[in-house]
């Protein structure tokens, strides 16, 4: 997790808090909050998808009621922030590519899911750097899952 968060944002470390850079002493899921950050952008994520009628198809896609899927992306994230790792302790490694094949996803399907998490990255994440540190790992994330029309 280290060698991640140095490729991600390197190590400068600045005093004011919504500038900092995640670091080894200070991760991403200290700096968004810890468990009320990560648990606030699951929340975000799912009502922007749930309100935007371009992620319509992607909130389709999704068992409803959402209260399932919310708390296991939230236990998702925690773990990928750096925090407690509530996913991997519940269900074994995520091995998303995997979990997501029965899932026909597009580049089109990508780009709603990263609309989404962008506009709540927008909205939950005061810290710039960070802000655009996640969206470019999340972005790389996103296209990884994309298992149609390549």
């Amino acid at each position: 997790m280290k060698q991640i968060l140095r490729r991600m944002f390197g190590t400068t470390q600045k005093q004011d808090k919504s500038h900092q850079s995640p670091s080894p002493e200070k991760t991403p899921y200290e700096l968004i909050g810890q468990e009320q950050g990560a648990r606030a952008l699951a929340n975000r994520f799912y009502d922007i998808m749930a309100e935007e009628e371009y992620a319509k198809p992607l909130y389709d896609m999704h068992p409803q009621p959402l209260d399932r899927i919310r708390q296991v992306f939230f236990e998702f994230l925690s773990g990928w922030l750096g925090g407690p790792d509530l996913f991997v302790e519940k269900y074994g490694h995520p091995m998303l590519r995997k979990r997501h094949m029965p899932f026909p996803i597009d580049q089109d399907l990508r780009n709603q899911w990263m609309f989404c998490m962008n506009k709540a990255l927008d909205i939950e994440v005061d810290n710039p750097v960070l802000r655009e540190g996640l969206k470019q790992s999340l972005a790389q994330l996103a296209t990884h899952m994309i298992n149609q029309g390549r």
